[in-house]
């Protein structure tokens, strides 16, 4: 318990932290744009912000966006299902079992295990323990009812484990794909900025050039912001993902540890 407070203030500290270093380089960043901003809008010059790279980017930023948007939707998935669905105090969950596993309790370890199923941990030991349980009333003893319990809590692992950090590859597709298209809506405004040159002269050039340039700039911008977050992404729910599967292993273990220390030969 106190390991998972210690890592929840942690996460809230970093959180906190982060904020504060991205309202201050907000900040400056709108201070030193002030002045400039100014005298631009004096100048009757263009302001940039990000819907307005949207805009000139044409056609290719609405790929680019789905790809974004397809990405967001899967981490919020996986967050729930990394997250919220496998929020389980992992060492306090051995403790309680193996207190009644010492005790001969089967009854009430397997219906505790039962109502974390919905976890992997949760499952894995439920299944050991059923068969356990089971085995144990059918007069199984010694090695084939410890080799009963470990085949059991080993396919429950095949079954499950791999769920946890499987299809995290997708955020490095997405992000890869959002890069792509970006380059290659580089490509296209370039050639259209130099088709531009070759067929028109005076100011209908230097229009088309300017169209050309700013859609070659702003689909390489929309495509390197698509896919940063996304891989930020992808190593956050990783992390998590690692350490559920560390978590599993090791209270695996212990606990099988604990029902061969019961099992008499």
């Amino acid at each position: 318990m106190a390991e998972g407070v210690k890592m929840k203030a942690k996460h809230i500290t970093l959180v906190i932290l982060s904020l504060l270093f991205c309202f201050g380089m907000f900040a400056q960043t709108a201070g030193q744009a002030a002045a400039p901003e100014a005298a631009a809008k004096a100048a009757g010059a263009e302001h940039v912000t990000i819907f307005s790279v949207f805009v000139n980017s044409g056609v290719w930023a609405y790929p680019i966006l789905l790809v974004f948007v397809i990405g967001i939707i899967y981490a919020v998935a996986r967050w729930k299902q990394l997250y919220m669905n496998e929020k389980i105090d992992a060492g306090g969950f051995y403790l309680k079992l193996r207190n009644y596993i010492k005790n001969d309790q089967l009854d009430e370890a397997t219906k505790i295990a039962e109502s974390y199923k919905g976890t992997t941990m949760g499952f894995i030991f439920w299944s050991g323990l059923m068969i356990f349980k089971d085995a144990k009333k059918s007069g199984k003893t010694g090695k084939d009812l410890r080799s009963s319990v470990q085949n059991a809590m080993e396919e429950a692992v095949l079954q499950t484990v791999h769920k946890l950090d499987g299809g995290l590859f997708w955020f490095d597709t997405l992000a890869q794909i959002a890069t792509y298209l970006g380059l290659l809506g580089t490509i296209w405004g370039l050639l259209q900025a130099f088709a531009a040159l070759a067929g028109l002269t005076g100011a209908a050039a230097n229009a088309a050039l300017t169209t050309g340039i700013k859609l070659a700039i702003g689909t390489t911008a929309l495509g390197l912001i698509s896919a940063v977050p996304l891989t930020a992404i992808k190593g956050w729910l990783y992390t998590r993902a690692t350490n559920l599967i560390s978590d599993i292993d090791e209270y695996t273990v212990k606990l099988m540890n604990s029902i061969n220390n019961t099992i008499k030969e």
